[in-house]
């Protein structure tokens, strides 16, 4: 493609470089705007420039990509709601045998749910809870930081799924669900293998801590915190629905009120029919009489005795015994109530679980992945009963926009001719039936996916290098997308703003309540740079 108008060239480019000015460094000081902001503003800028016509513009917006982006994010509100990740952050202490076993568990557990519900969506939910565990352990915090928003972008490789870039591949190139994970999960396995192993080397002596030395109080806390906390994985903040520990913590104080020991006590404190046509005449009288002597209150005594007031003994018996009886038939119907309710969550959250499932399993059947997401989304807000507002509140419409931004800038860029030129000077070099062509391919997609961030690299480079594969065969153009969604995936491990998880990582470390952690780049660049060269390099010898 040749080189549009100069003006054209020059209004488009800038419209670019303002874009990714503000997509790389959203706190830019000259204009502090945002991402979301900036991607709208160089969408604004390419019709203003007349780089494209408005009617372009709408057209550049990919709706299936935000279909299946919404409906992912849906799903993993519902998801949290239900408890899922809870029982991930549980699966990171039990049983634990040392630091090492600890960061072997969070590579893991990162990876595999970075590859069913997003590596954002992972890294905001499980960040707080190894600050916590680390806390626990006597542990310096950042090298399982690492661990989790290192693995969460290895993980999310394996799936259409797993992060943006991928959805916008798995869109464009029509591979399906099942295609892509056959493709990529060798590659994703041995690449966790690896990142862990680097990381247990790099931080050996940092690790090599024994249980003695861990306090048992604060294992105790870190525990109850640990499975109490909730997230929300949209707005990064605390969700506060009611979880299955408060549930069971109602029914305790409920029954408790109905136990054996219970109501021996009550038996114990409240005195018997003697004591009440004693006591209160007694105590009455000798309020009255405080200066009559100890034989004057006596003979009131015994007068009392031989002549009660038989109705307000009757008033004084049957109130406790009225009260006693009510306080059992409300704690037996509060009891039977939080019984039933905690059935009724039990079997909510195993419907979300199954309607999960069932939309994975529709993927991998190779169904529209995009409809099948929103098809599960709205079954999930159906399933519940209740008005869906406060559940898609809580998804990141601002990324939504972002992306409807982006399209149009990338796309205006695009029009310009110069992504074009570039590719046709690395063409010749680039061709993914040779080793040395992956290569070269690998290392233009690492350089741009940490200069333009992995998306825009995504769209720019994404169907250039699959015409460039399909002239070879329709299994090299299969090849070269997959490599694609690897190497601009892991480029994100390279350093702190190389993905959107990282920097989330990064984030929710800062602002954690008590416990924060500032992960400074150079200590992230130290690991990041040999893991993405070393897991990159091993991945593309997997790719099928």
């Amino acid at each position: 493609m040749a080189l549009a108008s100069v003006p054209k060239v020059v209004l488009g480019s800038l419209g670019f470089a303002i874009f990714w000015v503000l997509a790389v460094f959203p706190a830019v000081p000259f204009l502090p705007i945002g991402r979301t902001a900036g991607s709208l503003l160089g969408a604004m800028l390419m019709v203003i420039f007349r780089v494209l016509s408005p009617d372009q513009a709408y057209a550049a917006i990919d709706l299936p990509i935000l279909g299946l982006l919404f409906g992912t994010m849906v799903v993993s509100v519902y998801l949290e709601r239900a408890d899922m990740f809870k029982y991930l952050g549980k699966l990171l202490s039990w049983k634990s045998k040392g630091p090492k076993d600890l960061l072997c568990r969070i590579c893991l557990i990162s990876a595999i749910s970075s590859a069913l519900f997003t590596n954002d969506t992972s890294c905001v939910v499980l960040t707080e809870f190894i600050l916590k565990i680390a806390r626990q352990h006597n542990l310096p915090p950042h090298p399982f930081l690492l661990a989790l928003a290192s693995s969460a972008n290895i993980g999310s490789s394996a799936t259409p799924i797993g992060n943006p870039q991928n959805l916008v591949i798995a869109v464009q190139s029509k591979i399906s669900f099942g295609q892509f994970l056959i493709g990529v999960l060798p590659a994703m396995l041995v690449g966790v293998v690896v990142n862990a192993s680097i990381l247990i080397l790099m931080y050996w002596k940092l690790l090599s801590v024994h249980k003695d030395e861990e306090d048992p109080k604060s294992e105790v806390v870190a525990e109850e915190e640990v499975n109490s906390h909730q997230f929300s994985p949209a707005t990064m903040s605390h969700f506060t629905s009611m979880n299955s520990q408060e549930w069971n913590m109602c029914l305790d104080n409920a029954s408790m009120q109905n136990s054996p020991q219970i109501q021996t006590l009550r038996n114990r404190a409240s005195p018997n029919e003697g004591e009440i046509f004693r006591v209160p005449s007694s105590i009455v009288d000798s309020a009255r009489n405080s200066n009559v002597s100890k034989e004057g209150q006596n003979e009131v005594a015994e007068k009392t005795r031989e002549d009660p007031n038989p109705v307000k003994v009757v008033e004084a018996v049957d109130k406790p015994r009225e009260s006693n009886r009510f306080i059992v038939q409300f704690s037996e119907g509060r009891l039977n109530y939080l019984l039933g309710e905690k059935w009724k969550r039990l079997l909510w959250k195993c419907c979300v679980y199954m309607i999960t499932l069932g939309m994975l399993i529709a993927m991998l059947l190779g169904l529209n992945m995009s409809w099948t997401a929103i098809t599960a989304a709205l079954a999930l807000v159906v399933l519940d009963f209740k008005d869906a507002r406060p559940c898609l509140e809580k998804v990141s419409y601002s990324l939504l926009i972002f992306f409807c931004g982006m399209f149009i800038t990338v796309d205006g860029f695009n029009k310009t001719g110069i992504p074009s030129a570039m590719w046709e000077f690395m063409e010749p070099y680039s061709h993914v039936d040779h080793v040395t062509g992956i290569a070269v391919l690998a290392l233009v997609i690492l350089v741009l996916s940490n200069l333009a961030s992995n998306v825009p690299t995504v769209l720019l480079l994404g169907g250039r290098v699959a015409a460039s594969a399909a002239a070879i065969s329709a299994e090299e153009e299969k090849k070269a997308w997959l490599i694609l969604a690897w190497v601009s995936t892991i480029a994100g491990n390279l350093s702190l703003l190389g993905s959107a998880a990282n920097l989330i990582v990064c984030e929710q470390a800062r602002r954690a309540p008590n416990l924060a952690y500032t992960l400074t780049f150079w200590n992230h660049l130290k690991f990041g740079l040999p893991s993405t060269l070393i897991v990159t390099a091993i991945g593309l010898t997997l790719i099928r």
